[in-house]
Parts: structure tokens; C-alpha cells; sequence
């Protein structure tokens, strides 16, 4: 990469230039020679969490790193518009070996999210015509997999069933990829009257109907998603927020994965960070990245996670996808124009507006 990064991913106290660079450059050094961006050197590979490193890269003006992150999706969509959970690479075996045949629904839908956000950073509409097939199995695989009252069953297992269960976390994400589909599909002139439907009905179901989904209350992720994935807006956002905040944020620390552990993570305090300040709480967005600097590498990647009570670092690995995630909330707070109308959600098709349904 230049060594220069964009104004919008300076941020005092969390990076300054030289720091940037570096964070950047540690996502692009995981990243492989087909485009892939797994976890870490050596470790495997989700369809998400490869994709928001992807996002990552392009806050930072590495267009061409993220267009072969999208190639790699391209060339490894499976018939039916899926994706594998899970892909090997570095562990001996040949690389992109599937380790895990299950398909998640939220992984194969955020392909959207990713390829509008790219659209946006470039202006590239021969990107958007070429990714469109991808983006339209991959969400019409997704929509293909709704429950009763609006809900979307979170995975599909290796023998084509899939059980008749949701998650809030991963419903708001696939609601957010639904959103972006359909601002492709508008761009593009491809009207997608199924996706708004099942986008209308998520929406629904994630404001107003939690017992549709399983319970993972102990996670943060359930806390903060239907905020970040855009479900929630203005005051039912900021009373989500206040109500659990004591239960997840440590102060000085960052943000506990699940309420009951004494274990703080990279990725889920920058994804908090980015949902305060898509409220308007920047303030507060800009507090938690400050304090999650002590999970920093002297090479710019961060840690996993930190378990205060044992003063360890845990897992011992520095995954691109929180780098990614922190550069994401960073290049928001920024201005970033790509970042902002992604996750400001603004701008977004909102789908049909509906109430309760079967």
C-alpha cells in the first residue's frame, strides 16, 4: 500500500497516520494471493468476516485489495447462491479447503453489504453490473430460508435442512444485506419485490417481536445488533443501548462478548462504537476505540480479546476482522461517504412497511 491513508481514518487517540498504515498493511499481509482474507495467517476463512475486512480495505483507498476480496467470493459462490461457513488456509491442506459445509444465512447475505459499500468508495459501476448475479443468488438463497413471522433460519445444514430457529444478530445483519441488495437492485434497475417483502418483515419481527428468535441474551451482539443492523433508529436505538450498557461495557476496557465472562473483544467494541455513532452518540463511540487500544500490536493488528480477571490475553491471535471492524467505526466517525451511507442507513430502501404476519 501508499503510505498514506485517508483523512477519514485519522482519529486522535485511537490512530494517527503512521498507525493507520500499519493497521491496514496487517490486514493486507493476511490477505492471500487469491483474494482470500482469513482470520489470521494460518487460520480459516467466513464468507463475513472476510468480507468486512474487504470493507475495511477500501476506507483506505485499497480498491484493488477489495475487488480480489469480492473475486474470491465470485469464484466460491456454490450453485444455490450459498456459501460454506468455513475454509482452510495455511493448515497443510490445499487452500480453500471447506471445513465447515453448514451455510449461514447472515455470511452469504453480506455480500450486499460489501459490494455497495465498494460501489460507493469507487463509483465503479462495472464492478456493480459484474457482482450483481452473486449479490441476487446469494440474498435469494437467503430469502429463501424465511420462517413464519419474518424471521430467517440461521443456517442450512451439510444435508440441505435447516432448523426452525433465527438469531437476532444474525437476522439484523441479513436485514442490513437486504437493505443494501435493494440499493443495488434500484441502481441497477432490477426491482426485487421478494427482498423488499422479507425486509419488511424482519424489520418487523427484530423491532418488535424478540421471542421469534432464540435466546442469546448473554451476548453482546444481541444487545447492539438490531442497532448496528439498522432495525432500530432515534429513541427505541438509544433506550436499547442504555438498558444493557452496565451489563456489557467495562469501563476503560471495552465491551464484554457475553455478559457473564470477565472477557473484553476487539470486534464487538469497534461494532458498538460504529452503532453509537450511526445514533449520534460519537462521543461515546469515540471513548470505547480509545480504550481498546491496549488489545494494539506493535505491527498495527489487534488482539482477540483480553480476560481482565487473569490479566491474559485470549485467544492468543489478532484476527483482520477486528482490525477491519475498528477501521470501519474509525472511518465512520471520519466522514468516510461509503462507510456512512452503509451503516448510517439513511439512504438505504427501507422495504414494505408491514405489521404482524404469519
Amino acid at each position: 500500500m501508499t503510505a498514506a491513508v485517508p483523512e477519514a481514518l485519522l482519529l486522535d487517540g485511537v490512530l494517527d497516520a503512521e498507525q493507520a498504515v500499519a493497521t491496514v498493511r496487517s490486514i493486507l499481509a493476511d490477505q492471500q494471493a487469491d483474494g482470500a482474507i482469513p482470520w489470521f495467517h494460518g487460520g480459516h476463512l467466513d464468507p463475513w468476516d472476510h468480507t468486512e475486512a474487504a470493507m475495511a480495505l477500501d476506507t483506505a483507498g485499497e480498491h484493488a485489495a477489495a475487488e480480489a476480496a469480492y473475486r474470491w467470493l465470485v469464484d466460491h459462490q456454490n450453485p444455490d447462491g450459498s456459501w460454506y461457513a468455513g475454509y482452510s488456509y495455511g493448515h497443510g491442506g490445499p487452500d480453500g479447503e471447506v471445513t465447515n459445509a453448514a451455510k449461514e444465512t447472515n455470511f452469504c447475505a453480506y455480500i450486499a453489504v460489501g459490494a455497495w459499500h465498494h460501489h460507493l468508495a469507487t463509483g465503479d459501476d462495472t464492478f456493480l453490473e459484474w457482482i450483481w448475479p452473486t449479490v441476487r443468488r446469494a440474498l435469494d438463497f437467503t430469502v429463501g430460508l424465511r420462517l413464519p413471522g419474518g424471521p430467517i433460519a440461521w443456517r442450512q445444514d451439510e444435508d440441505g435442512t435447516a432448523p426452525d430457529e433465527a438469531l437476532l444478530t444474525g437476522s439484523s445483519s441479513i436485514l442490513h444485506a437486504l437493505r443494501c441488495g435493494l440499493a443495488i437492485a434500484d441502481h441497477l434497475e432490477e426491482p426485487q419485490p421478494d427482498w423488499e417483502l422479507a425486509a419488511g418483515r424482519l424489520r418487523h419481527a427484530i423491532a418488535h417481536h424478540p421471542e421469534r428468535f432464540l435466546d442469546k441474551d448473554r451476548y453482546s451482539m444481541d444487545w447492539y445488533y438490531p442497532v448496528l443492523g439498522t432495525a432500530l433508529r432515534g429513541d427505541a436505538a438509544e433506550q436499547r443501548l442504555a438498558r444493557d450498557w452496565d451489563r456489557f461495557v467495562v469501563p476503560e476496557l471495552g465491551v464484554r462478548c457475553v455478559s457473564d465472562r470477565p472477557w473484553v473483544t476487539g470486534g464487538e467494541s469497534a461494532e458498538l462504537a460504529l452503532a453509537l455513532w450511526a445514533v449520534g452518540q460519537s462521543d461515546r463511540a469515540v471513548e470505547i476505540l480509545r480504550w481498546i487500544q491496549h488489545l494494539r500490536h506493535t505491527d498495527g493488528s489487534y488482539w482477540t480479546g483480553y480476560v481482565f480477571e487473569d490479566d491474559a490475553i485470549w485467544p492468543e491471535e489478532r484476527t483482520t476482522w477486528t482490525a477491519g471492524a475498528l477501521l470501519l467505526a474509525v472511518a465512520a466517525l471520519g466522514g468516510d461517504h461509503a462507510t456512512v451511507a452503509v451503516f448510517g442507513g439513511e439512504g438505504l430502501p427501507a422495504g414494505l412497511v408491514v405489521n404482524d404476519c404469519c
